[in-house]
C-alpha cells in the first residue's frame, strides 16, 4: 500500500527519467565504455532505426570484457574483447512499459521479472524514458529530514 503517493503522480510517465542514453546495435564495447565513463547511468537502451531492440547494463559490459583490459597483464586477446558489439551482449527484447502504466504495476513487474529498470516506450516502441528502481524509491519513500545521504 502506498501511503504518500500523490494522485497526480500515479503513472510511470510522471516519475520516469526522460534523459535516456541510447546506443546502436553495432556499437563496440570500446565505444560503450566511453559512454559509461561519461554518464552516470547503469543502463543503455539499444536502438535500431529509432526503435528499442535491447538493453545493456554496466554489469553486462563488465561480464563481456576481459578482466585484464587496461592492466599491465593485458594481451592482444584481452584488447580484442573490446571489439565485441552491443547486439552480442545486450538483453534482447526487454520488457517495456507505456507512460500510462500505473507506478505500482511497473514496480510489481520489476520484482516479478527481476529487473532493475524498465524502458518506457510509446506504442511503436520508440523510447520515451526509463524507469529505474531509484525512480521508484523517490516515490515510495518519503524524504528524510536532514538526511546524510
Amino acid at each position: 500500500m502506498v501511503a504518500n503517493l500523490d494522485i497526480k503522480v500515479n503513472t510511470v510517465g510522471a516519475i520516469m527519467t526522460s534523459r535516456v542514453v541510447t546506443i546502436g546495435m553495432d556499437d563496440s564495447l570500446k565505444v560503450i565504455e566511453g559512454v559509461f565513463r561519461r554518464v552516470k547511468f547503469h543502463h543503455l537502451v539499444v536502438v535500431d532505426e529509432g526503435k528499442i531492440v535491447g538493453l545493456l547494463s554496466d554489469r553486462d559490459f563488465f561480464k563481456a570484457i576481459s578482466p585484464f583490459v587496461n592492466t599491465v597483464s593485458e594481451t592482444e586477446r584481452d584488447r580484442a574483447t573490446m571489439e565485441k558489439r552491443a547486439h552480442q551482449i545486450m538483453s534482447h527484447n526487454p520488457i517495456t512499459v507505456l507512460k500510462s502504466c500505473p507506478i505500482e504495476k511497473a514496480a510489481r513487474m520489476m520484482l516479478e521479472w527481476g529487473v532493475t529498470c524498465l524502458p518506457v516506450t510509446n506504442a511503436d516502441r520508440t523510447v520515451e524514458g526509463i524507469l529505474t528502481w531509484k525512480d521508484l524509491f523517490k516515490v515510495f519513500l518519503p524524504p528524510e529530514p536532514d538526511s546524510v545521504f
